[in-house]
């Protein structure tokens, strides 16, 4: 019998779901042997969270409701890491700050 979890997350990070974000995201989810998928709404479309590409093909800025699910073995693990990394704004504090 295999876990299912989901959740949804707000994105507060300046720059959204962008290229380090993504990064950042797609290397916690590989992590985790349960398949991981992102959407922007409840119903979809869903992407495959350690896909690189597809992440950032979503395009979610600041302000999005991230929707997470996983499946398979460590689903919730994965559910509550991921999470848990969008919250903290990708690790990224304030002293990460584009000079002019």
């Amino acid at each position: 019998m295999s876990a299912t979890a989901e959740a949804t997350v707000l994105i507060t990070h300046d720059v959204g779901l962008h290229a380090r974000p993504s990064v950042k995201f797609t290397k916690l989810a590989k992590r985790f042997p349960a398949d991981v998928e992102i959407a922007l709404a409840a119903n979809g479309p869903w992407f495959d969270a350690k896909s690189i590409v597809k992440v950032m093909a979503a395009k979610a800025p600041k302000g999005t409701v991230l929707h997470i699910r996983a499946n398979g073995d460590g689903a919730d693990d994965a559910i509550r890491a991921l999470i848990d990394l969008v919250q903290r704004d990708f690790d990224e504090d304030a002293g990460h700050v584009r000079s002019a």
